[in-house]
């Protein structure tokens, strides 16, 4: 098994690309590392969605969404050989004014020890670098609570989606 020293910011530029950072894990066996530059494997992804219970969707609708991503983040499981997908967030919107959170996602093997969370916070800070000033999130009704122990702003009916300002 890797330890955590292994992770050297050489590694992670290499394997991740250069905005890639170390997520905190209860597990000190696991290394968990989010990119915004490495690519998708579109199989991945899709096992990642169907794994948490979404619908399938077209590849090739998926791949021209992720084109047209302000924001595209992934969780990885660290491996120097086979780096396994364990968590996904997109964002759309103009990059200046607004973003739009979708498609958040914690293999289901993973949830329950704050993952969400710090995929959230590495989610935001990103946005923020790129001087967003207001987030808007739509999120199943299932996990509206989730986002509301964040801090997020509900709704008026808190059905749907939530609102976050910098």
């Amino acid at each position: 098994m890797i330890s955590s020293s292994s992770l050297t910011p050489e590694v992670l530029e290499q394997a991740y690309g250069h905005r890639a950072r170390e997520c905190p894990s209860s597990n000190e066996q696991i290394n968990l590392v989010f990119s915004q530059d490495r690519s998708f494997d579109l199989v991945e992804l899709e096992q990642l969605l169907e794994a948490v219970g979404w619908s399938r969707r077209p590849m090739r609708r998926v791949r021209l969404a992720l084109d047209h991503t302000l924001l595209k983040v992934g969780l990885w499981r660290h491996d120097p050989l086979f780096p396994r997908l364990v968590g996904f967030a997109r964002c759309t919107g103009d990059g200046v004014l607004e973003a739009t959170v979708w498609d958040v996602a914690i293999h289901p093997i993973y949830q329950g020890v704050g993952l969400g969370k710090h995929l959230m916070d590495y989610t935001l800070e990103s946005l923020k670098e790129m001087g967003v000033k207001r987030v808007t999130l739509f999120a199943d009704p299932g996990v509206v609570d989730f986002y509301e122990r964040q801090g997020w702003t509900l709704e008026p009916d808190g059905h749907k989606c939530a609102f976050w300002y910098a």
